[in-house]
């Protein structure tokens, strides 16, 4: 994915929208915002991300699998009568490893997964159509889909005509350090001592600038030069967004160099409230049948089986 598509992710998908950002940004100093950008080293479209193999990994990290709900409350269930007997969901095709054409052709990635279970938790049909990142909203606002799944952020600007179910998926920043790095919590007072690389006037340089004053901040163009800089030993972590990060790891072009430090870091005012289905503004039932879905997929361990599938290195 292009560093231009990624950084939309963040705005009405988020990954990774510049209202978030630019808020975080100013709060932070007045830097202008800018989107991380593209994760590095994704796996080929058709399947998830595959693990690599690798001989000198001596343990592998347990993947923690977010949770977003209180399994606590009890949600009531939506009326079938009060429900389209088809969900019409738009999405976009180029954002994998969430929604991508796989190499059949066939829509696919996580989002769809979760749209699909969605459906069966309703009992009601799914139909999927794809459109720009631009012009989703557009879809939903104009009747032509009942919902989006696309990596949609709440933002102040999106709720314009959109509303939104309960968050499904962070957006989390992490910290990266070499395999050989020592550092075991990533607090302001253990970082202080180090060199960090950061893409330059991103909602995470805003952070560390925050709230990791006292490190050695090094902004880098682009995430491929700061990861390359922490690949080289050049620094000695890099912090940023954390579903690119864990994308990047899992990957080939890091080399298996490096692993999570610390963390994860989940401030809203800088890196949003997460993505969720986004449903024409004014439709309740739908929006609170979304909800119902979601806590049900969760209870029900579809969620964990869906993240663990797509998300073999987790990001939390």
């Amino acid at each position: 994915m292009s560093s231009r598509a990624f950084s939309r992710l963040l705005v009405r998908r988020s990954g990774l929208s510049a209202v978030v950002l630019c808020a975080a940004l100013v709060a932070a100093g007045g830097a202008t915002a800018q989107q991380p950008p593209a994760a590095q080293g994704r796996p080929a479209p058709g399947s998830p991300p595959p693990l690599v193999e690798r001989a000198d990994t001596i343990a592998v990290t347990p993947v923690v699998v977010p949770n977003f709900w209180n399994v606590e409350r009890r949600l009531e269930r939506p009326d079938a009568a009060k429900l389209p007997k088809e969900l019409r969901f738009v999405t976009t095709d180029d954002y994998p490893p969430f929604n991508f054409i796989n190499s059949t052709g066939a829509l696919s990635g996580f989002n769809i997964d979760l749209a699909r279970a969605i459906c069966a938790e309703l009992s009601v049909t799914c139909s999927f159509q794809t459109a720009s990142f631009a012009d989703v909203a557009d879809v939903v606002d104009q009747g032509r889909a009942e919902a989006a799944i696309a990596g949609l952020v709440a933002t102040p600007a999106a709720r314009a005509t959109l509303d939104f179910s309960e968050r499904y998926l962070g957006t989390p920043a992490r910290f990266v350090g070499r395999r050989q790095e020592t550092l075991a919590k990533a607090t302001p007072e253990e970082v202080a001592s180090k060199k960090v690389a950061v893409v330059s006037r991103t909602a995470h340089e805003a952070y560390l600038r925050s709230f990791f004053n006292e490190a050695a901040i090094r902004p880098y163009p682009d995430l491929k030069a700061a990861q390359e800089a922490v690949k080289a030993g050049q620094v000695d972590l890099l912090f940023g967004d954390g579903i690119t990060l864990a994308l990047w790891l899992n990957g080939t072009d890091s080399g298996n160099c490096c692993r999570f430090v610390g963390g994860p870091f989940t401030e809203s005012r800088f890196f949003g409230d997460g993505f969720s289905v986004a449903v024409k503004e004014g439709n309740d039932t739908l929006r609170h049948a979304m909800d119902f879905a979601l806590q049900r997929i969760w209870e029900k361990g579809v969620y964990t089986d869906l993240y663990l599938r797509w998300f073999p290195v987790g990001f939390y």
